[in-house]
């Protein structure tokens, strides 16, 4: 389970260095095979491999009127490895469909991760806190 959020900067050539509390679990357990795919929030999605490919298949076999979502995720998708750097490429389409630029926020959401430009990160926390609890969450308790 991946959890904790992580400040990095993607380097000139769009690299992004994996935190060593993650890439070492990333590396043991699925040989640093990744994939990235869009997010509908504006973010990008990180999956390890075989969770993504139970994803992906989930995802495929959804009704025509989710098109759209399955041309964003299975369209958007990049398989990627981790290099001996531990670090992933991220590529320019996807840096340019999340808004990435050099800052970001690297958030583990248990099974997978999100990838956010630090500015829209920062935004978007901001709104999300100011909307309040959900009337879905009233009895969860902290």
């Amino acid at each position: 389970m991946f959890q904790g959020s992580s400040a990095l900067t993607l380097d000139a050539k769009g690299r992004l260095s994996i935190p060593a509390r993650h890439r070492d679990a990333l590396i043991s357990q699925v040989e640093g095979r990744l994939t990235l795919t869009r997010h509908p929030d504006g973010c990008l999605l990180i999956y390890p491999r075989p969770v993504w490919e139970v994803k992906r298949a989930e995802i495929a076999a959804l009704p025509m009127a989710a098109r759209p979502l399955q041309r964003l995720l299975l369209g958007g998708a990049h398989d990627v490895e981790i290099d001996g750097s531990g670090r992933v490429l991220v590529s320019p389409e996807l840096r340019n469909a999340a808004g990435l630029t050099k800052e970001v926020m690297l958030l583990g959401m248990g099974s997978h991760f999100e990838l956010w430009d630090a500015a829209a990160w920062a935004t978007r926390e901001a709104e999300d806190l100011a909307k309040g609890i959900p009337e879905a969450l009233n009895h969860f308790s902290f």
